[in-house]
């Protein structure tokens, strides 16, 4: 993978790429937005608790296609206040390799629940 944050622009607001090229022949997953739920239906009531089960599930999705964390070249985020940026980001970096993927991150006025405060989707590359 080839990441890019070209010099003549703002460097990146957090720890991300603006670009990451994926070279001929690689595998691409599509990951689904992740919410934070349990398997057993229970949904954390923290931002960072959903945060952690967003990226827990994303990660069994990349395992059963032979994908890893590593892999990832896109993160879509989104969040449901602006007061939860900073307890999504500290968790979604103890999950993001280095160079980081390209990613963006918004703030939405809800989903499908109201007690969800995050959902995060992936795109993943490999050979």
């Amino acid at each position: 993978m080839k990441h890019i944050t070209p010099p003549a622009i703002r460097p990146p607001f957090a720890r991300y790429s603006y670009g990451v090229e994926i070279p001929p022949g690689h595998r691409i997953l599509i990951c689904s937005g992740q919410l934070g739920i349990a398997p057993d239906d229970h949904v954390p009531g923290t931002i960072e608790e959903q945060t952690h089960l967003c990226f827990r599930n994303i990660g069994a999705v990349l395992k059963e296609a032979s994908f890893t964390f590593a892999d990832i070249v896109r993160i879509n985020s989104f969040v449901a206040a602006r007061e939860h940026l900073k307890g999504y980001m500290s968790i979604r970096d103890l999950y993001i390799a280095d160079p980081p993927p390209a990613s963006t991150l918004m703030i939405v006025s809800g989903f499908a629940r109201p007690e969800f405060l995050v959902e995060v989707e992936v795109i993943a590359a490999a050979p």
